[in-house]
Formats: C-alpha cells, structure tokens, sequence
C-alpha cells in the first residue's frame, strides 16, 4: 500500500469514527441544509463533512478535495486531490443499515481531472468496518474489519432473468424511471430480485463479493435521450437533478477496474474521460456495472432498448 492509500484509508476511518455512534438515531436525521448538487443534508451528513474538513485543515493541509457537501476546498495549488463522499448512504446510514460507506478517490494535481485519473480508492462500510482499496495498476484487495480476506466472487450469471441487481432510485422520478427499466425489472422479478439499497458504492462492491450481479443508475442518459423529463426530475429533486456525481462512483470505478469487473456508461462507453470535480447536472453519470461481460452487455442492451422507448405520458 502506498503512503497515499495509507492515507486515504486513515482518513476513511476517521469519518467512519466520527459517524458510527450516531447510526439508526433520530437525531441523524435532521435535516441541516442543502448540498452544493442539491441534496438534502442531514445532520448525520453534518457530522461526517465536519470532521472531514477539520481533519484535512489539520492533517492535509496541502491537499485539496471536493466533497457532497461543500464542493471543492483546500490548498489551491495542491499536492493531491481527494474526491470525497464521506457519507454514501445517508439515508441507509440513518436508519442504521448497514447499507452506507465513507468513499474516496484520488486524482493528481490538475486543471480538469477525470475518471481515469484516479490514482487511489478506498471505500469502507461503516458499520461493519470492512475495507476495499484499490491502486492504479497495482490491483485491489477487499478486507474484513477483522483482518480476514473477503473472497472475490463475481456472478458467472449472464441471464436476465435469475439476476440479483440494484438501481439508483433516489431523486429519480418513479414512473420514468421504471417505464425505461420496465423490461430487465419484469425480467428479474420472479426468478431473480431488483433491490433498492440506497447507496452507490454499497451496491457496487456487491458485484464484488458476489452477493449481488449488477448495479443499474441510468438518470442522465434518460434525460439527454428525452429533454422533456428533465423537468421530472427536478420536480422530484425538488429543484435539481439528484443522479449520480462523480463523488459517488470515483472510487468504485477504480475499484472495479482494477478487479476486471465491467463499469460503463449507460450505452456501454468508457468513463475515463468524464470530470470529477463537479456534481450539478452536467457532471452526473450514468452508470452499469456488472459481474462479467457477458452480463454488461446484456444490460447495456436492456437499458438501451428501455430508453428507445420511453414515450412522455399521453404523447
């Protein structure tokens, strides 16, 4: 592991640390204010951006991120820069599920930095502990809070049917967002399970462990297919589009790319060049990842053919 992983990972449980006394309260879900994409943040939100930005000041002063919550901070000519969620999961995390993970990613110095900068990835489920990191070009290893190793297992499984999967729901309007996914639901409902799980990067290293086939978030792609349902998702976003950010996926990206597990666009195109440090409309993604190719490909087609068809109500 290098001294920067190092890093990532300590800070990782420092947030961790700072969140877990405060998991299925009801005080964690107070409502605090507006993130800079426009997210509600609860006070558990509040809690972890806090100790973030206090550590960073402290520990990394030379350093920049970007974070949920308060967009980019920092050094302005920094050593390294940290794409941070430090909650991803609020609402699972505020239930006390286990659903809910601290994830950050690093990229170089730059102007304009992207997906495939990133150097470094560390996520870590906050109530269990367990450790997922990944280095550029140096592989990836999945860890128990125990120190035991998590085995590596993704799905052999290329049907459709039997597949376990999960979808990005939040903020996404209900009637669009299952017309353009109506055929791989349907398909998978009896003989396989679509899950709402709440968080991202939750979701996607299941592919990992194998407990679940694929991640499924196709937001943006709907809205640049079909202009009109923009105003849908504001109106759900109560005012803006709450898709996925970079913050969201930069470390799983990583991750995923280091095991060999497939993670793309929405019609199978790398994310390499997509920008990190921005989390608006314009920055959002659409993403599918999946245990195999084989599976990927299916899905991209799925997912392709349910976006062809989307039709508006009553047109």
């Amino acid at each position: 592991m290098t001294d920067l992983t190092d890093k990532l990972v300590t800070l990782c449980g420092r947030v961790r640390d700072a969140v877990l006394p405060s998991l299925g309260t009801h005080a964690a879900r107070g409502h605090a204010g507006v993130a800079v994409g426009g997210d509600v943040t609860f006070a558990i939100d509040e809690q972890a951006e806090t100790l973030l930005t206090e550590y960073m000041r402290a520990e990394l002063p030379s350093w920049a991120f970007y974070s949920e919550d308060g967009g980019l901070q920092g050094a302005s000519d920094p050593e390294s820069i940290l794409i941070v969620d430090p909650i991803d999961g609020t609402r699972p995390a505020a239930a006390g599920f286990e659903m809910a993970c601290v994830s950050i990613a690093a990229v170089p110095p730059g102007p304009a930095p992207a997906m495939g900068d990133v150097v470094a990835g560390v996520i870590q489920e906050i109530k269990t502990g367990d450790l997922f990191v990944a280095e550029k070009g140096a592989g990836f290893s999945m860890t128990r809070a125990g120190g035991g190793q998590i085995p590596f297992l993704p799905t052999p499984r290329a049907d459709l049917e039997s597949i376990f999967w999960t979808l990005g729901f939040r903020g996404r309007p209900a009637v669009i967002l299952a017309s353009a996914l109506e055929e791989l639901i349907d398909a998978s409902s009896v003989c396989g399970c679509v899950f709402d799980i709440g968080s991202a990067t939750y979701g996607i290293t299941r592919i990992l462990t194998g407990q679940l086939d694929a991640y499924v978030d196709i937001g943006p792609a709907i809205i640049a297919a079909h202009p009109w349902t923009e105003a849908e998702f504001r109106r759900v976003g109560r005012g803006a589009v709450l898709c996925n950010s970079p913050y969201d996926v930069a470390a799983a990206y990583l991750l995923c790319r280091e095991a060999g597990v497939p993670f793309t666009g929405a019609a199978g195109e790398s994310l390499d060049d997509r920008p990190v440090l921005g989390s608006d409309a314009s920055f959002q993604l659409a993403t599918i990842a999946a245990g195999n190719a084989e599976l990927q490909a299916a899905l991209v087609a799925s997912v392709q053919r349910g976006i062809a068809g989307l039709r508006r109500p009553g047109g």
